[in-house]
């Protein structure tokens, strides 16, 4: 039997059937990342945007393939992570826009979305690189509207679509020198070809029906969480973390945040197409959710006690949105700057703290923020401009999506590495207009040198060097300069490359991995090289990267 329409109820079939898909194949797109870094987490990123997707399809209440669509397009962008999450995330949106508001979906309608999604994606990036999952987007897209007026199935028509992925994907390391180099395919292009693959499953698979609520596994979302052996609970002054969505034609956010924002604080409202996503610590959780039903429907509702649950609580949903971090209360006195950094290791957070960092939010080479994420801690701040640190090129994008969901005045500096956010952090002038500071601050990443050295994750040859899987190697930028078994040779060999005739200082920040002992002989082994500059050993407690070097 052909299948010729899906309904709101068959969409979310197909957005659970696509992310159980990627997460069975998850690792495979993750060992596809050019560098053989252990933080090759692309599939990890795709996989839990898409899993912040289906969450919102799965709470949609009508049978409208339109509205499904809608809330899936606002779950995965506010849960977008890495740049492949936020692609996804635009890949959503341009599919949604494209279905014109139809309860169905038919054939030409589904090539239309599909071709609106890749043209949305395309608009999201700054400078579209060919050879990525923007390219396997688009082609997928085309092929579709090429074919939908000749196909009167479903199932053929899409796996005419998934074949030219495909084979489009085998192409990218021909579009990609990187690729070709490193001998992988594009993994972003794989994860979305692996949503497509099960997409076509769910169709294929007419008495296909949701398993959401038999398997709590399909929706479990990987959040890494700590516990608090003993958090005061007597300075929480707004005790129940209250949040919820509202389903309505009213449009105005900014309006309607203002008229809660005295209810509480750690307040966030953003949203639009029909939907307003609130999240707000308050005493009186009742009176927010009447003003909420004055706009229209509610859903997703749920209300905590923070002050019972604070001495057990892991911290993720909220409390991890809200940061994983020391966020400052909103209601001190409003200051012209807030900085937002994204750090890694307690060594890391300590002195960001020490440079008058307000919010810390956990995250970077193998847990990357969502875009809530960060959108909560700007939303924790108070100052007139809000300056962000990403502090590696993964975050990026997301935490300048933040800028389109907040009405605060928000600035991305694109720092790419701990060095870098501190020094763009030294630069910082307070009495300062925001212009200049941010002019000052790019200047300043772009004169840093930066290393890191960490372990290979598999085989792989990389401009003419062998490298096999556990070998110590030695990065700056997009180049693997260093590799061997000795940690200390391969950083002062990365080291070398790096110093030149400008440099003055060298800085180290030894990871969680690295003793202070080995920090202390790889410092004698720079200084002997270089007696001439100024050495610093600071303790980073970063994960998986032995040392991370900024070279000034």
């Amino acid at each position: 039997m052909n299948t010729k329409t899906i309904d709101g109820y068959k969409l979310k079939v197909i957005l659970e059937s696509a992310a159980i898909k990627l997460e069975t194949n998850k690792d495979e797109v993750n060992s596809l990342n050019v560098f053989p870094v252990p933080d090759g987490d692309t599939g990890t990123n795709m996989l839990l945007t898409m899993k912040s997707a289906l969450k919102q399809g799965l709470d949609v209440g009508e049978n409208n393939a339109y509205k499904v669509a809608q809330a899936a397009s606002q779950g995965s962008l506010m849960g977008a992570r890495g740049n492949s999450g936020v692609i996804l995330s635009q890949l959503f949106r341009g599919f949604a826009s494209g279905l014109d508001e139809k309860e169905e979906i038919d054939i030409p309608t589904f090539a239309q979305g599909l071709k609106k999604a890749a043209d949305t994606a395309y608009k999201a990036v700054m400078k579209p690189t060919e050879g990525t999952i923007l390219t396997v987007a688009r082609e997928c897209g085309e092929k579709a509207m090429s074919i939908c007026k000749n196909s009167d199935d479903m199932v053929s028509f899409l796996e005419e679509v998934l074949e030219h992925g495909n084979e489009i994907l085998r192409k990218t390391p021909e579009m990609l020198p990187v690729l070709k180099q490193a001998g992988v395919v594009d993994a972003g292009g794989k994860g979305l070809l692996y949503l497509i693959e099960g997409a076509l499953e769910a169709i294929s698979d007419e008495k296909r029906s949701l398993v959401a609520s038999e398997n709590s596994q399909v929706m479990e979302v990987e959040v890494k969480a700590r516990k608090r052996e003993h958090i005061d609970t007597d300075d929480i002054e707004f005790g129940y973390c209250t949040e919820f969505m509202i389903n309505t034609s009213y449009g105005d956010v900014e309006e309607f945040r203002e008229q809660i924002s005295s209810n509480g604080d750690s307040l966030l409202v953003v949203g639009g197409e029909g939907l307003i996503k609130v999240h707000i610590h308050t005493n009186n959780p009742g009176d927010v959710l009447e003003k909420a039903l004055k706009l229209g429907e509610l859903s997703d509702i749920k209300i905590d006690n923070m002050r019972y649950q604070h001495e057990e609580v892991l911290l993720k949903d909220e409390l991890s949105r809200i940061n994983e971090t020391s966020h400052k209360a909103v209601d001190q006195e409003v200051k012209k700057y807030s900085i937002i950094a994204i750090s890694m290791g307690e060594g890391i957070d300590e002195l960001f703290r020490d440079m008058n960092v307000d919010t810390i939010v956990s995250g970077g080479q193998t847990m990357n923020p969502s875009t809530e994420d960060i959108l909560s801690a700007v939303e924790s701040t108070n100052g007139e401009h809000v300056i962000i640190l990403p502090n590696n090129s993964n975050i990026i994008l997301a935490a300048e999506q933040t800028k389109h969901l907040s009405d605060r005045s928000i600035s991305v500096v694109p720092t790419k590495s701990i060095p870098q956010g501190i020094a763009a952090l030294l630069v910082l002038d307070e009495d300062a207009e925001i212009e200049s500071n941010i002019e000052n601050m790019i200047t300043a990443i772009e004169e840093v040198k930066t290393g890191q050295v960490t372990f290979a994750v598999r085989d792989t040859d990389f401009n003419g060097t062998s490298i096999k899987k556990n070998d110590i190697i030695g990065l700056s930028d997009k180049d693997i300069l260093a590799a061997g078994s000795d940690i200390n040779k391969v950083s002062q060999q990365l080291v070398e490359k790096l110093v030149d005739e400008d440099s003055s200082i060298i800085t180290i920040l030894y990871g969680s991995d690295t003793t202070q002992e080995q920090a202390k002989e790889l410092a004698e082994m720079l200084e002997e090289k270089f007696s001439d500059l100024d050495i610093e050993v600071v303790f980073g407690g970063q994960p998986l990267y032995y040392y991370l070097f900024a070279i000034e």
